[in-house]
């Protein structure tokens, strides 16, 4: 998986995401890392929607060749808001859905990263480790099983990343660490949303 990324805040130059510990989630908020560019914006100016899949994982070393714990695979729709011209409308597809509307691009990208969370339960106060948050569109002629269906695997997930996206659509990743929980500020949380 590391392979097929590109890092974007590293290759844009932008900032560090932040890694916030919520309860007993690790979540990211990068105010000034931008994936509703390139061609999935211009596809959601043409009337399209637009599915990502993102997937949050915690590893060893910054190499990010094998995770230690994975979250689940996320899908968010993305579309126009019928109603607002130049707002998103933003669904998450996952078994706890929930949309909204009207957000600015900033607004609803930051909506799918509040969104995203991975365990953080039983991880030593004390150990180091690196998180990586790994985004991309899906293929055109997926969406209607992504939309509908009840989720992706695992293996469902790896077979997507196999197909390369196309030069004006490459995929997105955020990557912080060495973190260390016991470094990390612990909000009273949300509950546990994702893996």
């Amino acid at each position: 998986m590391a392979g097929l990324s590109l890092s974007l805040s590293a290759a844009r130059g932008e900032e560090k995401p932040s890694v916030l510990f919520d309860g007993d989630m690790l979540r990211v908020a990068a105010p000034n890392a931008h994936f509703l560019t390139g061609k999935p914006l211009q596809r959601l100016k043409d009337g399209a929607t637009v599915v990502y899949l993102a997937q949050l994982g915690l590893y060893d070393d910054g190499a990010f060749q094998r995770p230690f714990r994975l979250a689940s695979v996320d899908r968010f729709a993305i579309s126009y808001d019928v109603w607002d011209v130049d707002k998103f409308a933003v669904a998450m597809l996952t078994t706890n859905p929930r949309k909204t509307g009207s957000l600015s691009a900033p607004q609803a990208e930051a909506w799918c990263l509040e969104n995203l969370a991975i365990s953080a339960s039983n991880l030593a106060p004390e150990r180091r480790f690196w998180l990586r948050l790994y985004m991309h569109t899906a293929d055109q002629r997926d969406l209607s099983g992504l939309v509908a269906g009840p989720g992706l695997s695992l293996a469902e997930f790896v077979m997507r990343l196999g197909k390369r996206p196309g030069a004006d659509d490459p995929p997105f990743s955020l990557e912080a660490g060495p973190l260390h929980l016991a470094d990390l500020v612990r909000s009273p949380g949300r509950g546990p949303r994702n893996g």
